[in-house]
């Protein structure tokens, strides 16, 4: 019954977002900039020309980037804009199914729709569709690359990674889980692929050295508007450089003792250890370097997945407290407390992500001290009811349905449509 609620709304929400909100599009264009580039490449003028004064989305992709994209100028802007929603819609749609099928669901379970309809019902897919960027694209990477990792396709899964890399770094972190694994070969096409791309594209542009000379010194600024990192926040509100940098070392130290814990202890356990890591991973980007926007939370969809998993750090209200902060497609500038609800509205992606680090650095070492005082350690620090317990993906909903419809034949399943319960009032009183 859930089911037949869900998929109609699912699907008319994509609908919707692709066909309607995407097309309409919004004052915020980041495909303007990415087509002129492009149209530029393929005309030998300067690429790299943009105005890093104004407030306005710049052209930002590397040489290899650039290469990659440029055959969207090869039609008229308008029809190319539409291409481009579509691909990132069809990219998203994939990461979807790929998402489904590393949780080991299927388009048959419950799982299906809601997933659907609660990615397309998120901030970052919705902006990334009507500001047409290509996150999309590249949370399709990230599900392929976790994919061919967990299979062990290590130069696939690198060049996968690599391409990624090429366009965006939003991923370029990855390569760490790879290596916590062991999985060394990943590094190979990873690194090999964006070199080759940036040699190929080299000669072919007019302006190769301005993107090193002068865009990616901008890149690596922090700025102090459209970003939600710590560093992006406390320039807008003129924190001091010392509190900046306490806060940002005290949650970078909780990070790296999250990621040693899950190193030291999950490792073995393939699927919670690499979802969960690239998630902390991923995340700790976002909120510690020089520039994190609400929509990279994207890439931490597999994470959010996680919860599932009976381990899953995810399994608290808290943890979907700072989900809400960073996921939620809603504003929160008021007309009668205007300074409250700016300050709201810019602040609660920064904190959504700072607190998602602490719910998961709190749960690890709250599991860890409970092993050590219990003399658990040298077998794990998940407690022995949590190992035995099933999670969703071990058919025990299935189970446990197949039981209730053996011991009440009138189940909701069976064609009387008749409940246990009511199947039990009706026997008693007869």
């Amino acid at each position: 019954m859930i089911k037949f609620a869900l998929w109609p709304l699912a699907v008319m929400t994509v609908l919707n977002r692709v066909f309607i909100k995407a097309v309409n599009g919004f004052i915020t264009d980041d495909y303007k900039p990415v087509y002129n580039a492009s149209l530029a490449f393929l005309n030998g003028r300067p690429v790299y020309t943009a105005n890093f004064d104004s407030v306005d989305p710049h052209y930002l992709y590397p040489p290899g980037g650039t290469l990659l994209i440029a055959p969207l100028a090869l039609i008229d802007p308008e029809k190319s804009r539409w291409c481009f929603i579509l691909l990132n819609a069809a990219a998203i749609l994939l990461a979807w199914y790929l998402l489904l099928r590393l949780f080991k669901y299927t388009l048959k379970s419950v799982a299906a729709p809601a997933l659907l309809l609660a990615m397309f019902m998120s901030e970052t897919v919705i902006n990334t569709l009507v500001f047409t960027n290509v996150n999309g694209c590249i949370l399709l990477a990230e599900l392929l690359f976790l994919h061919l990792l967990l299979a062990r396709r290590d130069l696939w899964a690198g060049a996968i990674l690599g391409l990624s890399i090429t366009v965006k770094p939003t991923l370029a972190p990855l390569v760490l889980v790879a290596a916590a694994r062991g999985q060394w070969k990943v590094f190979i096409t990873a690194i090999g692929v964006p070199v080759a791309l940036t040699a190929i594209a080299w000669p072919l542009l007019n302006d190769p050295g301005q993107f090193f000379s002068r865009t990616l010194p901008y890149i690596l600024e922090t700025r102090d508007y459209f970003n939600s990192a710590i560093a992006g926040n406390a320039a807008y509100y003129g924190l001091p450089d010392a509190l900046t940098w306490g806060i940002r070392l005290t949650m970078a130290a909780l990070v790296a003792i999250s990621l040693w814990i899950l190193y030291r202890y999950y490792r073995d356990d393939e699927l919670f250890f690499v979802t969960t890591s690239s998630g902390v991973l991923l995340t700790a980007e976002f909120l510690l370097t020089g520039l994190g926007q609400m929509y990279y939370s994207m890439m931490l969809f597999p994470f959010l997945m996680s919860v599932v998993l009976r381990n899953s750090v995810l399994r608290n209200w808290p943890a979907w407290l700072a989900i809400f902060g960073f996921m939620s497609y809603d504003k929160w500038l008021s007309d009668r407390w205007q300074s409250f609800g700016r300050n709201l509205e810019y602040l609660r992606i920064t904190f959504g992500w700072g607190l998602l680090l602490l719910v998961v650095f709190c749960v690890l070492g709250d599991r860890y001290l409970a092993a050590r005082r219990e003399g658990r350690l040298p077998f794990g620090i998940d407690p022995a009811w949590m190992k035995n317990a099933p999670d969703s993906r071990d058919g025990a909903e299935e189970a446990a349905v197949a039981a209730d419809q053996a011991e009440f034949p009138g189940s909701p399943s069976s064609p009387n449509g008749t409940a246990p319960a009511e199947e039990k009032r009706i026997s008693v009183e007869q």
